[in-house]
């Protein structure tokens, strides 16, 4: 158990150190730097040696890292794919709200599908990236901010003045959950106070301040519970539980291959991927294409290659399940439903919203039983109907085999999520074996 807590702490601890998307991706990078990955930028040409190790990032929020094969030209490609981003609340431009010339408050709007009640009464704050002027129109500075303390809260109405609290009662987006910022004046001038607070934390004029990209978060740091402390609680385990997890094994496991093998991260699948830096991008294409064509000798057909080595490619498509609920059971298949600390899960749906299949979960519970790890599945009840991943996205594009997998998780979506000791350890040790064989 006491191994098995250091995974689950280091993530947490990762966790706690990146509020934002774009803090993800740069903890992400430095944590690569470290173990000797060389950054490269978009904007170059690709200098790639055989077994070297290497990755770039889109938009601040998505990153694909990986090691390059040890002959010349791979077999082809093992891949893990997760996403950094999670449902949250966005500031809006122009935020802020006063009430009464008493209250200030902060306009928001919903990203992805948060379990908004979760969001009250407890001590928030903001991160993400301020963009500021340069000499250069098309390239602005971007800079990582955090709002210092916890500035932020979402105070409930009392009951005697909502009666219906805990009888349904439907949350207006547009007005139940803006957070309050403070207490002002009557001669408090609202307009760009909140970029006023930026400058002064960051030191840079007001003016040079073109926009920003921040949402809330919770300030409270993870912890573990349950009575042998089995569980751990923090936000955001959807989806930076696997993604952690793809980057600790593929440092872990440094020693070249026959094939390249990658951990790719993307944004924005949360509201459907289709974005510059999510899976339905060409982000991932195009950089495997560029591997592929780093291997090739002067006028040979790397299509050709590519094609090749596509075909005999495998990826894990990995995000968080649906654990099985003791206060809801009538929620789960009858006969297909994965138990928190039971191992990862493989994920099917008649319907291919999941992309696994017969053969694309065999090979994954092959790769269980190597690393010693026990395998679930998950089929959603016939009469409901779930979520999706970027596993059909990729597949599309690509024409990849893949398998969808997660952990089994409870609270999904809730600003603090519920996972298992066990299945973080459990998940890491899988993506060890599929990164060393």
């Amino acid at each position: 158990m006491a191994m098995q807590k250091q995974y689950a702490r280091e993530l947490m601890r990762f966790i706690d150190q990146s509020p934002s998307v774009y803090h993800v991706i740069e903890n992400a990078g430095k944590k690569l730097e470290a173990a000797g990955f060389t950054r490269l930028n978009l904007s170059d040409a690709f200098q790639l040696k055989p077994a070297g190790k290497y990755f770039v990032t889109a938009n601040g929020s998505a990153l694909i890292a990986w090691q390059m094969s040890r002959g010349k030209k791979a077999r082809g490609f093992k891949l893990v794919g997760s996403h950094s981003d999670s449902p949250c609340l966005r500031i809006k431009p122009h935020p802020e709200v006063t009430v009464q010339d008493h209250y200030l408050k902060l306009n928001t709007e919903v990203y992805g599908g948060a379990i908004l009640s979760t969001w009250f009464d407890r001590p928030l704050s903001a991160a993400g990236r301020v963009v500021i002027r340069t000499d250069d129109p098309l390239a602005p500075q971007e800079m990582l901010f955090s709002f210092k303390g916890s500035p932020l809260i979402i105070p409930n109405l009392a009951i005697h003045m909502n009666r219906e609290v805990n009888d349904g009662y439907k949350i207006e987006r547009q007005k139940d959950v803006l957070p309050l910022l403070g207490i002002i004046n009557k001669k408090f001038e609202k307009d760009g106070y909140l970029v006023s607070l930026i400058s002064k934390q960051l030191h840079v004029p007001v003016s040079a301040i073109l926009d920003f990209d921040l949402y809330l978060y919770d300030t409270q740091p993870g912890s573990f519970c349950g009575l042998s402390d089995e569980f751990f609680s923090t936000g955001k385990i959807d989806n930076l539980g696997m993604a952690y997890a793809s980057l600790d094994a593929l440092i872990a496991q440094d020693a070249p291959l026959d094939y390249v093998k990658a951990a790719c991260i993307f944004d924005n699948e949360e509201v459907g991927s289709e974005t510059m830096q999510g899976a339905g991008s060409p982000f991932l294409a195009d950089t495997l294409k560029r591997i592929t064509i780093a291997q090739c000798e002067a006028g040979e057909q790397w299509f050709e290659l590519f094609q090749q080595q596509l075909s005999r490619s495998f990826l894990i498509s990995a995000d968080q399940a649906h654990a099985y609920h003791p206060n809801y059971p009538e929620k789960n298949d009858i006969t297909n439903f994965p138990l928190v600390n039971g191992g990862p899960v493989v994920k099917l749906a008649a319907s291919m919203s999941y992309a696994s299949d017969g053969i694309s979960a065999g090979i994954f519970k092959d790769l269980c039983a190597r690393a010693g790890v026990p395998c679930q599945n998950f089929v959603n009840r016939s009469d409901i109907k779930g979520g999706s991943t970027i596993g059909p996205i990729t597949t599309t594009n690509l024409r990849i085999k893949t398998v969808d997998i997660g952990n089994p998780i409870l609270s999904m979506h809730s600003i603090r999520e519920l996972g298992g000791v066990a299945d973080q350890a459990y998940i890491t040790q899988v993506f060890n074996q599929y990164y060393k064989e």
